[in-house]
């Protein structure tokens, strides 16, 4: 069992950065890919990005490729998504989510490949 909880979240100009942190519990973290889910009012999940058990791949969607950057600590059992140059349609509850295997799916994560769930936590991209 994974239990997930994402900290970091609030209010952030255009422009500005965040760090969201997911901090996980449970054995042998580095059997599970991590992937992050923002869902916007109104609008379906969209995921954003993936990151392999060991850390050494990761998958990003088109919206967030080369603003995002995810990143893993097994040791501290951490994984991060950092985001830079936020824009409002970023505005949105992000979510990490963890794969009972190590691999990702490949391409843009997908929910139903999930099967662990954070809490969930508000993301605000507003001047």
């Amino acid at each position: 069992q994974l239990q997930l909880v994402e900290s970091g979240g609030g209010l952030v100009q255009p422009g500005g950065s965040l760090r969201l942190s997911c901090a996980a519990s449970g054995f042998t973290f580095e059997y599970y890919a991590i992937g992050w889910f923002r869902q916007a009012p109104g609008k379906e999940r969209e995921g954003l990005s993936c990151i392999y058990g060991s850390g050494g791949k990761t998958d990003y969607a088109d919206s967030v490729k080369g603003r995002f950057t995810i990143s893993r600590d097994n040791a501290k059992k951490m994984v991060y998504l950092q985001m830079n140059s936020l824009k409002p349609e970023d505005t949105a509850v992000y979510y990490c989510a963890g794969q009972r295997r190590p691999v990702c799916s490949g391409g843009v994560p997908r929910g139903a490949h999930y099967d662990y769930w954070g809490q969930g936590i508000q993301v605000t991209v507003s001047s």
